[in-house]
């Protein structure tokens, strides 16, 4: 089913960068305005210039953020700042965190993954794409031919063969990267070559199906860029870079995204509170200072369809009824496991059906605000810029899988993979055979 394969990744040239951390980013679709600025000034070659460079008042058709881009592309490797592999390579990707104060370590595949159609059930999507950050991206894709930040995709491999193979084509070899990034988090590189290895790998994904964790807008950017080359005659620009993680890596992490909601006239904790009593066990818990008992709760019942409330000055646990009764009230035209997603509960059956914030308002946010952070929830009800706060367990992976199988997708905010992957460890210049 799946089709990987090595390629020649382009790096940047050690014996010219002195600091790799100084040339590298978080993916563009997490960069504002002032860390766009940011990367800009801290190096002259940071992968900004390329990945989401700055746009002008006077900018052209022919001259742009995507022109610019591979003029600094090819400037780049005239002057060998980045240097192509000698050979197809993979690569054994390590970044290590902390998550709560505990460390981990999450181990990736970067490789080069063949573009296909949803339909083929090869990849398969988790969640829906807007048309505007595509267009960004395939413009740049027809200017460069290159892919800068890499997708996230995730395999099942119960036995970590893939993961075996890796770490014995490189035990007691020092990484050919090694940086730690602005938070505080460690990147590590190891280029694989070995004949042997490569082949052991690709085969290994010929059964297999990838789910898109992350990167859904540039997949299918990459797959409208394949189609428009081989209707100009141009095969060879049907694989994309990818970064594979087994949903059995210990250090795969999924964080959730709580939710605040405002403007809302006419909500009192008490109409709220009878409005929930018909689906949901309604338990107050304490003031605000009880925060990390409410998140122990909700951890300790993360299979029960639970959530925590902010409301005034006290936090309530709600508990599910009743499932089944739940799922009749939920969109007809979804699938089962949709419908037993937290996140599809909250936003359909209290969000929307209790408090009026349909999809569409959801999508425009004016009464709806997100964040990972719990302490950030409690301080906007605290502070009285929102009315009421809603915290989610994280969306498991088996979670994602099932909907993704089902050709299902999530609800808006579901899931949020952490780390991020880097950008600018390892480029995919398809042009470089």
């Amino acid at each position: 089913m799946a089709s990987i394969i090595p390629f020649r990744g382009l790096r940047y040239n050690r014996d010219k960068i002195d600091d790799l951390a100084h040339v590298v980013t978080p993916p563009y679709d997490i960069i504002d305005e002032a860390a766009q600025a940011r990367y800009y000034a801290q190096h002259p070659a940071n992968i900004i210039r390329l990945e989401l460079g700055l746009t002008y008042a006077e900018d052209t058709a022919n001259n742009n953020r995507y022109s610019r881009a591979n003029q600094y592309l090819e400037k780049w490797l005239e002057e060998k700042i980045l240097i192509p592999e000698s050979q197809p390579s993979l690569y054994l990707y390590e970044q290590e965190y902390l998550v709560k104060g505990q460390p981990m370590i999450r181990t990736g595949l970067v490789c080069g993954l063949k573009v296909e159609p949803y339909e083929s059930g090869t990849t398969l999507p988790h969640e829906e794409t807007l048309s505007k950050p595509k267009a960004d991206r395939l413009q740049l894709m027809r200017a460069t031919h290159s892919n800068f930040s890499s997708i996230f995709g995730l395999y099942s491999d119960p036995s970590q063969e893939v993961s075996h193979w890796m770490r014995e084509a490189t035990e007691k070899l020092p990484p050919d990267i090694d940086i730690t990034d602005e938070d505080g988090e460690s990147h590590r590189i190891w280029v694989i070559q070995n004949a042997t290895v490569i082949q052991q790998v690709v085969d290994f994904f010929h059964d297999k199906q990838i789910y898109i964790a992350d990167g859904h807008h540039r997949y299918e950017t990459a797959l409208e860029f394949a189609q428009e080359m081989r209707e100009q005659n141009k095969p060879g620009y049907d694989y994309v870079l990818t970064t594979l993680v087994n949903v059995y890596d210990p250090g795969l992490v999924v964080l959730p995204t709580h939710r605040v909601v405002g403007n809302l006239s006419d909500l009192t904790v008490k109409s709220i509170q009878e409005q929930l009593s018909a689906l949901f066990e309604v338990r107050e818990v304490g003031t605000l200072d009880d925060l990390p008992q409410l998140m122990a709760q909700l951890e300790e019942h993360k299979n029960d369809h639970v959530f925590g409330m902010v409301a005034g000055e006290q936090l309530y646990f709600l508990t599910l009824r009743d499932w089944e009764t739940a799922a009749q009230l939920l969109p007809s035209d979804r699938s089962q496991s949709w419908k037993s997603l937290d996140v599809a509960i909250l936003d359909n059956l209290i969000l929307d059906n209790m408090l009026g914030i349909g999809e569409a308002q959801r999508r425009s946010q004016d009464n709806l605000a997100y964040s990972r952070s719990e302490e950030w929830v409690i301080a906007q009800i605290k502070n009285r810029s929102y009315q009421l706060g809603f915290l989610l367990n994280p969306t498991q992976v088996q979670e994602i899988v099932d909907v993704a199988q089902a050709r299902d997708k999530m609800p808006q905010k579901s899931t949020y993979f952490y780390p991020k992957l880097i950008t600018g460890l390892i480029i995919n210049n398809l042009d470089i055979l």
